[in-house]
């Protein structure tokens, strides 16, 4: 977790905007993967943080089977860290916090949202953003019970290095008891 975090400081540095997108796959019915972007929005020394609503196709998925794989791409700085792990929801007060320091718009969003479902136009979105604007008028929006976050707890992470003629350097870290095993990998 301390080698990501030095990575994504630098990434940080090389392109603010984009240094938080992170790919996460999923497994649905039937064993097939599905991937979207998301962003990460803490790490720790337990994992990786990323808020989402819950009746969206993550979140039936994550419930189904609650593993996940991550991707974080840096073209700026030729590397990329890929993660695997088992996922948990983040407490309540995480995900409360955390949704009280996103935009009005968005916290609006997540309520006014079916994430996943179909929409018969854009429209219809915003106008149940209007009428949950009009609910709340005057005070703080409050996190909806479907919104919340998971934190996928890593039990492999690979740190992927470009090098000249396609000889990248590779070193995986497997969970170990309560450490770590490193290893270099062939590209």
């Amino acid at each position: 977790m301390q080698r990501f975090a030095q990575l994504h400081a630098r990434a940080r540095q090389a392109n603010p905007r984009d240094a938080d997108n992170m790919v996460v796959a999923t497994v649905g019915e039937g064993g097939r993967p599905s991937c979207r972007n998301v962003l990460l929005k803490a790490t720790d020394e337990r994992g990786f943080v990323f808020f989402t609503n819950t009746l969206g196709r993550k979140g039936r998925e994550l419930a189904q089977n609650p593993n996940a794989a991550l991707l974080f791409y840096y073209p700026e700085l030729g590397e990329q860290v890929s993660v695997e792990g088992r996922v948990e929801p983040v407490t309540a007060a995480e995900a409360d916090a955390y949704f009280a320091t996103r935009p009005r718009l968005s916290q609006l969003g997540a309520w006014a949202s079916e994430q996943s479902e179909e929409l018969s136009s854009r429209e219809e979105l915003e106008e149940r953003v209007r009428l949950t604007d009009l609910r709340h008028t005057g005070q703080a929006v409050p996190r909806p019970p479907h919104w919340s976050g998971y934190r996928v707890l890593p039990e492999r992470i690979e740190f992927w290095r470009a090098h000249v003629n396609r000889l990248h350097e590779r070193v995986e870290y497997r969970r170990a008891g309560q450490g770590w095993r490193t290893r270099l990998l062939n590209p």
